[in-house]
C-alpha cells in the first residue's frame, strides 16, 4: 500500500488561494494591531443559526472584569453547558469575532455556551488568560442554577488557544474543583515543541505557519522566558489521571496537529476516556472556517454527537 500523501481539501484550496491573493504578508509583517483589526472587522456569515436568547454577564476576575455572552439554543429552562474560550494565539480574538462558531456550537450540541471574553496578552501578560478561563468556569458552576444549567453536565471547550485554556482549566478543576464533565479540545496549543514532525512537515500549513507560531508565543510572552510548568502548558502536567473524558480534534495539516495526537494519547494512557479525530485536508482554525467548509460543519457535527451522546448516557467517574 502506497503511502498517504496529504492534499488540501477541496474547499479550503479554494478558499486559501483567495486569501493568498489578498493577504498583504505574514502574520509577522503585518503586526499585531492589524491582525487583530482584521478579524475583528470580518463580517458575520448571514446564516448564523438563531438562539432563542443571547445574553452579556461581566464578572471580576482578579483586578479586572471579564464579559461572557451565553447562547441559550432553545428555551428549555435546564440545560447541560459549555464554557467556551475562543482562539487567537492569547493575543487576538473576542466574543464577537467568534461568535459564528459559538453560535454553531450551541445549535449543533443543544447546549448552554458560555463565552468568555478573557483579557489579552501581551497587555495583561500570562497566567492572565487562564485566571479568566479558570475564574469563569468556577462562576458559571456557582450560578449553574441561576443560568439553567445542569451542574453535572458542564464542559470546557476551546479552539487553538482556546482548547489550550480548556484543558488547563480541566486540570485546575481536577484539583481545586468544581467537577467537569468533559473537555472539548480543538486544535489546542498543548505543547511547546517546536521540532515534532508536524511542525516541520506543515511549516507552511494553511491557517497557520511554523512562523505564526513562534510570532504568537513571542508576542504572549512579551519577552519573557518560555513557560516551564503545566500552569501554562498542558503538557507539562506529569499526570493527567483523574481527568474528565475528552473529545479531541485536529486538522491533518496543523504544524501543531502532533501536540494534539500526543497529549491525546497521554489522556488514553492515563485512563481518560478520549476520543480523538484526525480530520484530513484541513490546517489550523479549520472549525472557525465552518461556514465556508464541509469538513469543518462535518467535524463540530461529530464532535456535537459524540458530546451529545456523553450527555445522554452519563458514565460513573
Amino acid at each position: 500500500m502506497s503511502a498517504h500523501i496529504p492534499a488540501l481539501d477541496p474547499d479550503l484550496a479554494a478558499l486559501d488561494r483567495q486569501r493568498r491573493y489578498q493577504r498583504a504578508g505574514t502574520m509577522r509583517e503585518i503586526g499585531l494591531e492589524a491582525v487583530r483589526a482584521g478579524l475583528e472587522q470580518m463580517p458575520h456569515p448571514p446564516d448564523m443559526p438563531k438562539m432563542a436568547a443571547v445574553e452579556d454577564r461581566e464578572i471580576r476576575s482578579g483586578a479586572g472584569t471579564v464579559t461572557l455572552r451565553i447562547y441559550s439554543p432553545t428555551e428549555d429552562e435546564e440545560l447541560p453547558a459549555i464554557v467556551y474560550f475562543h482562539g487567537g494565539g492569547m493575543v487576538m480574538g473576542s466574543n464577537y469575532s467568534f461568535e459564528p462558531l459559538a453560535r454553531a456550537i450551541a445549535a449543533d450540541t443543544g447546549h448552554r455556551v458560555i463565552a468568555v471574553d478573557y483579557r489579552l496578552a501581551p497587555e495583561h501578560p500570562p497566567p492572565t488568560q487562564v485566571d479568566d478561563a479558570y475564574t469563569a468556569t468556577a462562576w458559571v458552576a456557582a450560578h449553574a442554577e441561576e443560568l439553567g444549567v445542569r451542574a453535572d453536565r458542564i464542559t470546557v471547550a476551546g479552539d487553538s488557544a482556546g482548547g489550550t485554556l480548556a484543558a488547563l482549566v480541566a486540570l485546575r478543576a481536577r484539583d481545586r474543583g468544581p467537577q467537569l464533565f468533559c473537555q472539548v479540545l480543538m486544535y489546542g496549543g498543548l505543547d511547546r515543541d517546536m521540532a515534532a514532525p508536524s511542525v516541520q512537515e506543515f511549516a507552511d500549513g494553511p491557517g497557520l505557519t511554523r512562523d505564526d507560531v513562534f510570532y504568537l508565543h513571542e508576542l504572549a510572552r512579551a519577552g519573557e522566558p518560555d513557560p516551564t510548568g503545566p500552569d501554562e502548558v498542558p503538557c507539562y502536567a506529569p499526570d493527567l489521571s483523574g481527568l474528565p473524558q475528552a473529545i479531541v480534534a485536529v486538522g491533518e495539516m496543523d504544524p501543531i496537529r502532533d501536540w494534539s495526537e500526543r497529549y491525546a494519547e497521554r489522556l488514553r494512557d492515563a485512563g481518560v476516556q478520549t476520543t480523538f479525530t484526525r480530520y484530513p485536508g484541513v490546517g489550523h482554525g479549520f472549525l472557525m472556517q465552518l461556514y465556508h467548509l464541509a469538513r469543518g460543519r462535518q467535524a463540530l457535527a461529530e464532535i456535537a454527537g459524540v458530546l451529545r451522546a456523553k450527555v445522554a448516557h452519563p458514565l460513573p467517574w
